[in-house]
């Protein structure tokens, strides 16, 4: 049963779906295929992972990653090819039909509110859009990415760091700072190296060694 704390992630992440829904109306053809800050994915290949995430179950997710042998890249991709539409047009029809979801796999839901801030992002980045999203809801993911290891590994890339949000209440550990907006920081542990730039402070280059091997 879903309690009140994960009623308001699941209503967050509502308005983050629908906010990028709007802002990917008047695409061209070429902008959806404009490659994501998702490692592999383009722009309309990110948009049909975020319908998949929000359309598969506990049980069906445990299927699909066994069939996949735990290759959780083929996981994904096969359920992105699933929810992809036969166009662009199509693709952002069925992402527009999940804006309500409230579907979800195991683990604690601030995950899959991140999975939107996060993916939301690496859509709008290169598009040249901006958008940032309410602060409480940025706070609470950037919380849970410091807290731990799961979807992505926030923990381990911000250890023995202090991480401050220059935009809100968020700070997280001990040692030589990097402050920036919540959204950046966000980013940055979730492994996105095109923030490091929005960050300042003498833990910047620790974080750019971490994510890209530059000191």
């Amino acid at each position: 049963m879903a309690t009140t704390a994960d009623a308001a992630v699941f209503a967050a992440a509502r308005a983050e779906r629908a906010a990028l829904a709007d802002d990917l109306a008047d695409l061209t053809d070429a902008q959806w295929a404009t490659p994501s800050l998702c490692d592999r994915w383009t722009v309309e290949e990110t948009v049909a992972h975020l319908t998949a995430a929000a359309s598969i179950g506990p049980w069906r997710w445990m299927r699909s990653v066994l069939g996949a042998r735990f290759d959780f890249d083929l996981h994904n991709d096969r359920r992105l090819a699933e929810h992809r539409g036969a166009t662009p047009a199509e693709t952002l029809a069925r992402f527009r039909a999940i804006i309500p979801s409230t579907t979800s796999t195991w683990g604690p839901k601030q995950a899959w509110l991140g999975e939107v801030v996060v993916h939301g992002e690496d859509v709008r980045r290169p598009l040249g859009l901006t958008r940032t999203p309410p602060i409480d809801a940025t706070t609470d993911v950037a919380r849970f990415f410091a807290s731990r290891d799961f979807t992505v590994n926030g923990r381990t890339v911000s250890a023995g760091l202090s991480l401050a949000a220059t935009d809100g209440p968020f700070t997280s550990g001990e040692g030589p700072e990097a402050a920036g907006p919540t959204l950046a920081l966000v980013m940055v542990m979730a492994g996105r190296a095109a923030h490091l730039d929005d960050l300042d402070g003498p833990g910047v280059p620790i974080l750019r060694e971490r994510l890209t091997g530059d000191g």
